[in-house]
């Protein structure tokens, strides 16, 4: 059979007590002396010369005879040695090889080295660039000074939810670092390079609410910003010097004002008018803009591939805006400067794309009075005004390039409530039938 249980040795027939334990001692000359239980078969305990007794269990399995200890006699009880032999045996039993399983635990890697591994081998093949980049930062920060150094096979429940604590603070870090851990364990469980019985420690632990900063600009908002602008474009914003600079005192104390960068300016003015993310604007290159069927086909995106939709306001805007000599972006950037950590930063070919929106952005929010607005609640503000006009979420949700429906979830409040639409036209008629007896009350047809 597959399975058998061996007894050999002398006193193969005595019951394993702590009075028979005691007793058992390795003659001179002899490597060692078993007893072998006569409740349990296959389990045993030997008594080597140093005195040193060790709980063992013997068993044959595929053929072969194999033997294993389960604990040293004195931290191990008798009974809790024969409970811990009866679980082996019986996963022996079930086809399981619990002295395989035990050189596998042995050979279990840290936490750091596990999350080394997630990085090179799924993450930076199979991830987008900034999202490697935030999974780097955050088990920088938190993760690996808390974990790093563990065992996987260690790492409990409160090491997890100590680590959650520290950053109660940060509720959207902490929950953030919290599933970046469930995902490398995940993998990691599913490449078999954790313990087969191993748990993952943090379920259970509970995310902590999180405030949405969501922001959606009204219409007098959206004017504001519009006339701002224009002014950005022709006559120029102010703009506010750093007066602890060392530099500040030399410049002009008075007509501080800069014109923005028109191809700058019609970047906010697609982000508006596309509810597109900021890269997909700032990377997008003149040949993924269809204009015949006004389209912009951008090739690869936080969603992969995605096709933005542009309005006739959009499409007017990149019919006007002057193509940079040397560069395929639509919203071209300057030459790569260099730094201490990129001191020879290399050219893209085609030139380079714009790397950020952040003192122009800055610069107009203020003239407009828009201080504290993100430029991602642009965003948002295209997603509000499609909610507020019924469109549908699941057409919100597709202008966006929502690769999941409840993504779109959160502007559901700002829909347009259907009954109450019925309610102000059932409620017009008959206003206006009170007011006027003579008006007849039309028939209402649903649309």
């Amino acid at each position: 059979t597959a399975y058998q249980v061996l007894t050999r040795g002398p006193m193969a027939n005595q019951r394993i007590s702590k009075r028979s334990v005691d007793k058992l001692a390795c003659k001179p000359g002899q490597d060692r002396v078993y007893l072998w239980d006569d409740l349990l078969s296959g389990f045993g305990v030997a008594a080597h010369p140093t005195g040193r007794k060790v709980y063992v269990i013997q068993f044959r399995q595929n053929g072969r005879s194999r033997r294993m200890a389960i604990g040293q006699h004195g931290p191990l009880t008798p009974e809790q040695a024969r409970d811990r032999a009866k679980k082996l045996l019986g996963d022996v039993a079930h086809g399981e090889n619990p002295i395989e399983e035990r050189r596998a635990e042995r050979g279990v890697k840290t936490f750091k080295e596990v999350s080394d591994l997630f990085l090179e081998q799924h993450a930076r093949i199979k991830s987008k660039p900034r999202t490697v980049e935030e999974y780097e930062r955050m088990l920088r920060m938190y993760l690996l000074p808390a974990l790093g150094a563990r065992r996987v096979s260690d790492i409990s429940a409160g090491d997890i939810a100590k680590m959650h604590t520290k950053l109660s603070d940060k509720p959207a870090t902490g929950n953030r670092t919290l599933a970046l851990f469930n995902t490398i364990w995940n993998w990691a469980a599913k490449l078999k390079y954790l313990p087969k019985s191993a748990e993952c420690p943090s379920v259970g632990i509970e995310l902590y609410p999180e405030q949405s900063s969501e922001t959606f600009l009204t219409s007098e908002q959206l004017g504001r910003l519009g006339e701002a602008l224009k002014l950005a474009e022709t006559k120029g914003v102010p703009w506010v010097v750093d007066e602890e600079r060392p530099t500040a005192k030399h410049l002009p104390k008075a007509n501080r004002v800069t014109v923005i960068d028109p191809h700058a300016v019609a970047a906010i003015r697609l982000l508006v008018l596309t509810g597109a993310r900021l890269r997909e604007i700032l990377h997008a290159q003149w040949k993924h803009v269809d204009f015949e069927r006004c389209l912009l086909l951008l090739p690869d995106s936080k969603t992969r591939k995605k096709t933005i939709y542009l309005s006739a306001a959009a499409l007017e805007i990149l019919q006007k805006l002057p193509k940079v000599s040397g560069s395929n972006y639509i919203i071209p950037g300057g030459e790569p400067r260099k730094t201490k950590n990129n001191p020879n930063p290399k050219k893209k070919p085609g030139g380079q794309p714009r790397a950020d929106l952040k003192r122009p952005w800055s610069a107009i929010s203020r003239a407009a009075d828009l201080e504290g607005v993100r430029i991602h609640d642009l965003r948002h503000s295209f997603a509000a005004t499609g909610a507020g006009a019924s469109l549908g979420l699941p057409m919100i949700g597709k202008l966006l390039g929502h690769s999941q429906p409840r993504t779109t979830q959160r502007y559901a409040h700002l829909a347009a409530d259907p009954m109450h639409q019925a309610a102000n036209l059932i409620g017009d008629q008959i206003k206006a039938a009170m007011e006027n007896p003579r008006a007849k009350i039309h028939s209402l047809k649903a649309h």
